[in-house]
């Protein structure tokens, strides 16, 4: 049985460390600085909680000796913390993370580790350049890849038309930071919350514009072999321009705590919601000038008494699929392992990655 420390207790890290203790195939730590989020963990019995402020001197350290993996559920800027206590305890690390500036720290720490280090195994980034990659290896020469992934309630009430279904923090930031595309064939950097787009998807509506961190390393990976590469946040039409009156008119982009404040008092969390993944491909194959589309969606589910939400579902099984093929040997134990690197009939194949292949049918049929 293989010890993992979960650290974050909040919804994801929750729903992580369930998942993993329900297979009986992992002995479970979960690690928070929050003993009243501790408290309230809903998780099976046999999962520890550990108090304990990870950014003190050698803490994490400490609870890491002996263990096998670690895995962030954590804020985005807890991340190189986290990394770096992997790396000096000599465990394998995996994380959720969107963080652009984060990952190419895990990056550097992954050169000098001797066990894997694995970022960004969550939705997106995560999956969705799992399935980019799986098109784009379809095709002789490449022309665009463009990847569309939202997380939005199925029922939006409000002039957002959005609720909160993970980290504040992490949609903050998203929302703010520059974000990387491969245009005319040149990787750069485009500003969040421009180039919107609509689209209709099943005879709904959706607005997507450029949003930092979805595409992880597959920029790097593309580079010189694709004209056009870009990833865009779904959702629903007018949120767009009401984010960038707060940010940019009112200048909160430079006051997050503040925004952070206003999101998490005005707009109600829901575990009713729907995950959508919409990657289409372009390319030519045999001299031909192809399309291919991957179009899914996952909703919120029920097993038991516990309902969980589909951001929930789709990152942590995201993520467990990961451990789960570095644990059996389907993927390198040293060194930096890309998303890309995953294959997705390996992924979807694993207990954890069928979240999303009990949907893969539907998104075959959209192509």
């Amino acid at each position: 049985m293989k010890e993992i420390v979960v650290v974050g207790a909040g919804k994801i890290g929750s729903t992580i460390a369930g998942m993993l203790a329900e297979t009986g195939d992992y002995r479970v730590t979960i690690v928070d600085r929050s003993a009243a989020q501790l408290a309230a963990l809903e998780v099976p019995a046999g999962v520890a909680a550990v108090e304990t402020d990870i950014e003190a001197v050698g803490a994490l350290e400490t609870v890491l000796a002996g263990k096998f993996a670690v895995m962030s559920a954590a804020p985005f800027h807890l991340t190189t913390r986290i990394a770096e206590a992997a790396a000096a305890a000599g465990v394998h690390y995996l994380d959720l993370t969107e963080d652009v500036a984060s990952t190419r720290r895990v990056k550097e720490l992954a050169k000098t580790v001797k066990t894997a280090f694995i970022p960004q195994c969550g939705l997106a980034p995560g999956f969705i350049s799992i399935v980019a990659n799986d098109l784009a290896s379809r095709f002789d020469s490449l022309e665009s890849v463009r990847m569309r992934v939202g997380a939005l309630p199925q029922y939006p009430s409000n002039a957002l038309n959005y609720n909160l279904t993970w980290s504040t923090d992490g949609v903050i930031n998203e929302y703010c930071e520059p974000c990387e595309a491969i245009v005319e064939g040149e990787l750069i950097e485009v500003p969040p919350l421009e180039e919107r787009e609509e689209f209709s998807l099943d005879g709904v509506t959706y607005e997507a514009f450029n949003t930092s961190g979805g595409l992880g390393t597959l920029a790097e990976t593309l580079k010189g072999k694709v004209r056009t590469l870009n990833y865009r946040t779904i959702r629903y039409p007018g949120h767009a321009a009401i984010m960038k009156a707060l940010l940019n008119d009112l200048g909160l982009r430079h006051r997050r705590e503040v925004l952070k404040d206003i999101l998490e008092n005005a707009l109600p969390a829901t575990m009713q919601d729907v995950v959508i993944v919409f990657v289409t491909v372009s390319g030519r194959k045999n001299g031909r000038l192809l399309q291919e589309t991957y179009a899914n969606k996952i909703y919120s589910q029920r097993s038991g008494q516990t309902v969980r939400s589909a951001i929930q579902i789709t990152t942590a099984s995201g993520i467990c699929a990961v451990l789960d093929m570095l644990a059996d040997g389907s993927l390198p134990a040293r060194g930096f392992v890309r998303q890309e690197d995953i294959a997705l009939d390996t992924f979807l194949a694993n207990r954890f990655g069928r979240a999303y292949a009990q949907h893969e049918r539907a998104g075959r049929l959209a192509s």
